[in-house]
């Protein structure tokens, strides 16, 4: 059995491509359980600094497989709920992750595959690239975490337009309702994705993972909430030796090297 996930590593940045070209990198439960492996790795691997998520060949995600999903019918609602499972263990092994996951996206995402990119920290896409929430087309609804997602920078009113029509929104429109980081052009975003994750892997991997938890707590949390979660990490963060390295490094006019610091023992 081929790899559903490919794996390699650029300087401090872990490359993770989804492997089924032939049918648009099309979701399976091997690529739920092999991708959540592979980003468990990424994240415990002290040389890894950011995470680029990409598709082989010239799509990053088709979504579900319609043939694949056709036989569910069959199942008991259990069974089905058991398949999804391992999609929604997908989205969370991303968001939780702690190490910053970059998608570079060519082609499009469309179904689940637009919801794994939206779990992403941040998206760098190519300008012809598309993306749907197309489920109403086959009388099936979103799954992935794509409505919580989309309403994070669209109005109901908007979200309702795009899930009920399922139809296709131009990497212009994303950007312009400000989901996308970086537009490129064609057979550049992972190029330009590896630009961007570089410069965060050079960053404070701990302090970064304070960050990515406060990014993501911020939408839905109330201020008193944030703000208590704020001073935890600010506390956190001040006994660290990533503070030490990067203030001395301040006060002493010279860059901060937080890369060496992440062989040596740290501070609890």
């Amino acid at each position: 059995m081929n790899s559903a996930v490919l794996s390699r590593q650029e300087g401090a940045v872990r490359i993770l491509s989804l492997n089924n070209p032939a049918k648009r990198n099309a979701l399976s439960v091997q690529l739920y359980s092999e991708l959540s492996a592979a980003l468990v790795d990424a994240q415990s691997d002290a040389v890894v600094g950011a995470i680029v998520l990409t598709g082989s060949g010239d799509f990053f995600c088709s979504g579900g497989d319609l043939g694949q999903l056709a036989l569910r019918r069959a199942m008991a609602p259990a069974q089905r709920r058991a398949r999804l499972n391992g999609l929604h263990d997908l989205i969370r092994a991303i968001r939780h992750c702690a190490k910053p996951v970059i998608a570079a996206v060519e082609g499009g995402a469309v179904g689940a595959g637009m919801s794994i990119m939206l779990a992403c920290d941040m998206l760098v896409v190519a300008r012809d690239a598309f993306f749907s929430v197309a489920y109403a087309k086959v009388g099936l609804t979103p799954d992935g975490g794509a409505t919580a997602f989309l309403a994070e920078f669209v109005s109901r009113q908007v979200l309702s337009e795009l899930c009920l029509t399922g139809e296709r929104i131009s990497s212009e429109r994303l950007h312009a309702l400000g989901a996308v980081n970086r537009l490129v052009e064609k057979d550049a975003a992972l190029q330009e994705a590896l630009v961007l994750a570089a410069r965060i892997a050079a960053g404070p991997t701990r302090a970064n993972a304070r960050i990515k938890a406060l990014c993501w707590n911020a939408f839905g949390a109330d201020a008193a909430a944030q703000m208590e979660l704020e001073a935890q990490f600010m506390v956190e963060s001040q006994g660290d030796d990533e503070a030490a390295e990067g203030i001395g490094a301040f006060l002493a006019k010279r860059p901060a090297d937080f890369v060496a610091l992440r062989s040596k023992p740290h501070a609890p």
